[in-house]
């Protein structure tokens, strides 16, 4: 379904997200008209879901970045509650629903620590099926949102 000229337009895009059509089909070795046919099937077949910018925290004064592992109640009603209640705080940057001793892990991104204290007690915790709540404080990222391998990707049949 997908082959290279596919995954070579999909890791540029990773590495340049802001590559103009013209420049992407250089990059790909294909017509312009090609390469924007190829990139608007893969908008339509869902695998390529948006362009963004990449923003720096901490010159925007969001230079801490805490994670939480949250332990609710169990069923699928209250895990509804517990994610469409997430969605709603601006601080939590990513949510994975996950196994083992936690069933929710939290990435927030917020200015200091008075702001995290606010943002738990005020936001999360109040959350109804939330039972335990448990927080690391990141002190260095080494790695943030590369591109994805691509090379290992195998397409669906």
């Amino acid at each position: 379904m997908y082959d290279r000229i596919d995954r070579a337009i999909l890791d540029h895009l990773q590495r340049h997200g802001r590559t103009a059509n013209v420049d992407l089909a250089e990059a790909v070795r294909l017509s312009p008209s090609s390469c924007l046919r190829r990139t608007k099937a893969l908008e339509e077949d869902g695998v390529l879901t948006g362009y963004r910018a990449e923003l720096d925290r901490e010159r925007l004064g969001l230079g801490l970045t805490v994670f939480v592992s949250l332990k609710v109640e169990h069923s699928r009603t209250t895990a509804m509650v517990v994610e469409e209640a997430l969605k709603k705080i601006e601080h939590v940057v990513a949510c994975h629903v996950v196994s083992g001793d936690a069933d929710f892990f939290l990435e927030l991104a917020v200015p200091d620590l008075r702001t995290f204290e606010k943002v738990l007690t005020d936001q999360i915790l109040v959350i109804g099926p939330v039972r335990d709540a448990r927080s690391t404080i990141s002190i260095r990222t080494v790695v943030d949102r590369g591109p994805l391998p691509l090379a290992s990707w195998a397409s669906p049949a």
